[in-house]
């Protein structure tokens, strides 16, 4: 079961999809978990998100781990499909709780419709139902443990 969620090509265009989306949006999670780049840190997220959305410290505390720890693992390639998995959950919410009022694009400069709308989080969610599919491609942990593990399994069928 664990070989169908490590199994990838050493494809590198998904390199350089993965590293992408995964730079993006850890940037994002060091807002969210440390305050970074102008963000506000774990615990005011979680307030945060409880006050303006509703949504339980619980859940919050999922979407700081998949923006962060998920996106970090999407960079290096390590279990990409499962964190893959869980930032397409993120856009989602994000889509649904928070960008989509404010239409398609991001309207930054047109009042009084000034708002981000969910442009960039269909992209982040295309990219990842891309990987989800496909994998991790070339130079990543994933398609390294998969050919170990395809290694292993040859070199035993050939000495049986």
């Amino acid at each position: 079961m664990i070989s169908r969620w490590l199994s990838t090509s050493d494809d590198r265009a998904l390199f350089i999809l993965r590293v992408t989306v995964g730079v993006v949006v850890f940037a994002h999670g060091l807002q969210k978990a440390f305050g970074l780049f102008g963000g506000h840190g774990a615990l005011e997220t979680m307030e945060m998100f409880e006050k303006w959305f509703g949504m339980p410290a619980f859940l919050t505390l999922l979407v700081i781990m998949s923006d962060s720890i998920g996106a970090f693992c999407v960079v290096i390639g390590f279990f990409t499909r499962f964190m893959a998995i869980s930032i397409s959950f993120v856009m989602l919410g994000a889509m649904y709780l928070v960008h989509g009022k404010w239409g398609f694009y991001m309207n930054w400069y047109t009042a009084p419709n000034r708002g981000e709308g969910f442009e960039f989080h269909l992209l982040i969610l295309a990219i990842c139902i891309v990987l989800t599919i496909k994998g991790a491609g070339a130079w990543s942990i994933d398609r390294w443990i998969s050919s170990r593990k395809n290694t292993v399994l040859k070199s035993e069928f050939n000495h049986e």
